[in-house]
């Protein structure tokens, strides 16, 4: 965070201090009870309804609190604390987000996705951090909560800030994009997911297309051209400028001559009259879309397209993402246990398409959740899409994928077919099967250690 005085901070928000110095200066910035105070010099909003520790608080201090408590029980705090009454903590906590990110004239880049967008952003910051000092959100920790800790790391030597948006409701990407105030959105698809939040699938579509009016006026939108529910947004109301990317010819960065290479992609990209070969570490056709969202948005936060693409090529593919190992039996084992959805179930399907020709096909599905009333449809549907290729042995771990499993025997699937309420009992059904011509692919939710430790074990059994 960059050092403000507290007599800054004091005229900002128009408060009183009614205990302790405003002459020092805070370095770190807090809501509190809703992140941790672990450092001095930090500034915390606290609400009428917080119960302070103001022990605590003066140990790590010196502290600045910023309350609309009542006076009379603002004035027990101790020596080392500095005291700021406001009319209202509401209005003070988004006049100092409107103050903090004022004070930088960077790119902000944002992004949204149902998949893609963790491995995006990455990209986005293993490039960008060649050139420049990057401040980004960590792995896919987006929570909103998480917002203004990651705005107040921005500071005077950040040329560049890359943020990923957490959706667990409708309103979610609202509330971040006005504390990020993004130069640079990107959508890198939508597809199903927390309908428990959002209700239906026009709920969550409306979620997403928060971040268009998000955006900064002046700013650029960055979309996936080849999406049909991104073609249901409106875009009527957004002034700034719109780049698509994907494999039609209407894309701005289109993708044609995509080939499977040794550990990623090769496509030829084509952006006006100038084609580019690009190499993307990492299988199947989504990641072309990764990368062509990530060299858009390079190009747009001011790098050239060629420095992009040289950037892309050290990339390296994230831990759990369609994660390919040799396990027992020198089998190939597929740990694609970060998240799960239809859409990203759908992505590692076309992956196994074709790195599982002319071998044993093993497919290991979990539980999807956050579907909210939708649960059986969509795991039906993915029962359907299991049917329709050729899988040698279908196992299914949790209560909701036994309707993948059910799905697929009636749609007439010739695997042999498994369903299991927990990891226990697997790894003896599957022992017999692994060979060097069988390739296994896991695919489950973040939220299960089992299945993550189940994984884990295949893949250290070699």
């Amino acid at each position: 965070m960059q050092s403000i005085s507290v007599q800054k901070i004091r005229g900002v928000l128009q408060g009183k201090i009614i205990h302790g110095s405003d002459q020092w200066s805070v370095k770190h910035a807090i809501y509190y009870n809703r992140h941790d105070l672990t450092q001095s010099h930090t500034l915390m909003f606290v609400s009428r309804s917080d119960k302070i520790n103001w022990q605590e608080i003066d140990r790590k201090g010196p502290s600045l609190v910023i309350s609309d408590k009542p006076a009379t029980e603002l004035k027990n705090a101790l020596d080392n604390t500095t005291v700021l009454h406001v009319k209202s903590v509401a209005q003070a906590y988004w006049t100092f987000i409107e103050y903090y990110r004022g004070l930088f004239h960077i790119p902000v880049v944002a992004l949204t996705g149902t998949c893609g967008k963790t491995t995006t952003k990455e990209m986005l910051k293993h490039i960008a951090s060649k050139h420049w000092q990057v401040q980004a959100s960590v792995s896919s920790k987006n929570e909103p909560r998480q917002s203004l800790p990651y705005l107040t790391g921005v500071d005077d030597k950040t040329q560049a800030a890359i943020f990923e948006l957490g959706l667990g409701n409708t309103g979610n990407i609202k509330h971040q994009c006005m504390i990020y105030q993004p130069t640079i959105g990107i959508i890198t698809n939508i597809g199903v997911h927390h309908l428990d939040g959002c209700l239906n699938l026009e709920g969550y579509i409306k979620a997403k297309a928060e971040i268009v009016e998000g955006i900064r006026a002046d700013g650029t939108l960055i979309i996936n051209a080849d999406d049909a529910n991104i073609e249901k947004i409106s875009y009527q109301k957004f002034k700034g400028k719109i780049i698509k990317f994907g494999l039609q010819d209407s894309a701005d960065y289109k993708a044609s001559a995509i080939q499977f290479a040794h550990t990623g992609m090769k496509f030829v990209l084509e952006v006006a009259d100038t084609k580019y070969n690009v190499f993307v570490p990492g299988y199947g056709e989504h990641q072309v879309y990764n990368a062509l969202a990530a060299i858009a948005a390079c190009s747009e936060m001011g790098l050239s397209i060629r420095q992009a693409i040289a950037g892309l090529r050290s990339f390296k593919q994230m831990a759990r993402h369609l994660e390919f190992t040799t396990g027992l039996g020198d089998s190939t084992i597929i740990d694609d246990t970060w998240t799960n959805n239809p859409t990203s179930v759908e992505a590692a399907l076309k992956v196994l398409d074709t790195v599982g020709k002319e071998k044993k096909v093993i497919l290991v599905l979990g539980d999807i959740k956050r579907l909210g009333n939708f649960e059986e449809k969509y795991h039906r549907e993915i029962g359907s899409k299991v049917a329709e290729r050729q899988i040698d042995t279908l196992i299914t771990i949790g209560k909701r994928a036994e309707a993948i499993a059910d799905q697929a025997k009636k749609d007439g699937t010739k695997a042999e077919v498994h369903t299991f309420k927990d990891v226990i009992g697997v790894l003896e059904i599957l022992k017999p099967k692994l060979d060097a011509d069988t390739i296994v692919l896991i695919k489950g939710p973040m939220s299960s250690k089992s299945m993550i430790e189940f994984a884990n074990n295949l893949k250290n059994l070699s």
